[in-house]
């Protein structure tokens, strides 16, 4: 996998896993899921900006997104 597709990948998850915890909380249940989820999401993050030189910045992360969004419709 590209570098890109890591990092979408790992937004797609910390996204999934905000609503998780939160429903968690207001049904006063540990976020067990919802905890796992967002640290695969930091790891697959970690990964992603590791596999790319230089790392990402906060500009680069719109393109990135774009550019993956962009490969899943061709």
């Amino acid at each position: 996998m590209h570098p890109d597709q890591y990092l979408v990948l790992g937004l797609f998850l910390a996204v999934i896993a905000i609503p998780a915890i939160i429903s968690a909380y207001s049904d006063s249940r540990p976020p067990r899921v919802g905890a796992v989820v967002a640290v695969a999401a930091a790891a697959v993050l970690l990964h992603g900006n590791t596999k790319q030189p230089g790392g990402y910045r906060l500009t680069d992360i719109p393109t990135a997104v774009y550019g993956v969004i962009g490969e899943m419709i061709r």
